[in-house]
């Protein structure tokens, strides 16, 4: 088989890289990287197919957008060109957080110090969720506490870039620590404060590196519908509290974010790992989806929720709710059914940590504040408004 390079199968089909890895991302055409690993290659022969049939009909049109956050591989995410489960073995959120938003090799090299957000809008923040019911999902606090974080922010509109990446550290320290307190937090890093308020659980070590690792593993995700929603805000000059608000809106759909709280679900339904075949059958009977299996990227598994999975497994080795994790995924895989991703990881290293429903959509949020702010950085610097047009299929217009 011949394999051509990306300017090469661009040039073909007449259209900008990002749209080839679209194609390459909805399964319309295969890449394997060049020996030296610098390189994508495409198949000569289905570039040369898709160039003499057109456009695949049977998708949706797709918006592209140029940029220079995120690039999804076979598998897993590149922040900025750097494998993201690499950083997430090797580094904690804050550093690649900044690595995000500025890309300047020190970041990665850096303390990860100075995330902190000013008492008295925390005091605010805390005293906004005072009539909330007790039982209230993390991620609607989370959305209470952005509203107050931006309110008393009187530097929100300064869009420049070191202006946003500052109001990112004091927003996600706020969305942190204005969260109700379960335990003392083992130290000063947004993991171990983000643990003391989702568990009452003293930390353990092999704990927190699962839960940094799945804060880096969730920074960003390219064009993920609730970055895209993030983008549109961000174009039309929404401050970043608005913009961070924005993502978390969509982030709790059952599709996205919310994913998380659907494999919550089914763990904890599954008292026993016995129970699981009949779980995972009464879904797949009724026609619906198992939660926390499948990728609609990574068709053919997902690297974030294997090495997440791996190190909750390090982590509470013999744990009964990592047994019935386990009866799920082999049950799944008796039936032929799409590889576990990175929420049901998720939901596992919630359940064996002693979280409360919606943790996960709660580490997701706050995880992905970063890449939200990242891609809005590109708007503020585009300076043009993303305007979709529609395909008009109603009524005939009369004049």
């Amino acid at each position: 088989m011949e394999w051509i390079d990306a300017t090469t199968a661009s040039e073909r089909l007449g259209v900008k890289p990002a749209t080839l890895y679209a194609y390459v991302s909805r399964g319309v055409l295969r890449r394997r990287r060049s020996d030296d690993g610098r390189r994508s290659l495409f198949s000569a022969e289905e570039v040369e197919q898709l160039a003499r049939r057109g456009r695949p009909r049977s998708q949706p049109p797709e918006l592209v957008i140029d940029s220079a956050v995120t690039a999804l591989g076979p598998d897993r995410p590149y922040f900025r060109g750097l494998d993201a489960l690499d950083l997430a073995r090797s580094h904690d959120y804050e550093s690649v957080a900044t690595w995000l938003w500025t890309g300047a090799p020190a970041a990665l090299t850096s303390s990860g110090g100075g995330w902190e957000c000013d008492e008295a809008a925390l005091r605010a923040a805390r005293a906004a969720q005072h009539g909330l019911p007790g039982d209230l999902l993390p991620l609607d606090r989370l959305q209470v506490i952005t509203t107050v974080l931006g309110a008393s922010d009187g530097l929100r509109f300064q869009l420049d870039p070191a202006s946003v990446a500052d109001t990112g550290r004091r927003l996600v320290a706020g969305l942190v620590d204005a969260l109700p307190q379960r335990s003392e937090p083992a130290g000063t890093s947004i993991t171990e404060r983000l643990w003391s308020r989702l568990t009452a659980r003293p930390a353990e070590p092999p704990l927190l590196r699962a839960l940094q690792a799945a804060l880096v593993l969730l920074a960003d995700h390219e064009l993920a519908p609730s970055t895209l929603a993030a983008r549109v805000a961000a174009s039309a000059r929404a401050d970043p509290y608005a913009v961070v608000q924005t993502g978390l809106g969509v982030l709790g759909g059952p599709l996205h974010g919310g994913a998380s709280y659907g494999a919550e679900r089914l763990l904890a339904e599954v008292g026993e790992a016995g129970l699981a075949a009949r779980a995972v059958a009464e879904r797949v009977r009724r026609g619906e989806r198992v939660p926390g299996f499948g990728h609609s990227v990574y068709r053919n598994g997902d690297g974030r929720g294997a090495l997440l999975f791996g190190l909750v497994e390090e982590a509470a080795p013999g744990h009964e709710r990592l047994a019935v994790a386990h009866a799920l995924r082999d049950e799944a895989r008796r039936r032929r059914l799409p590889d576990p991703n990175v929420d049901f990881a998720l939901a596992a290293l919630a359940a064996v940590s002693g979280m409360p429903p919606g943790a996960g959509e709660a580490v997701f949020a706050v995880a992905r504040t970063a890449g939200w702010l990242a891609h809005a950085m590109e708007e503020y610097a585009r300076g043009t408004l993303l305007r979709l047009r529609a395909a008009y299929t109603g009524p005939p217009i009369t004049r």
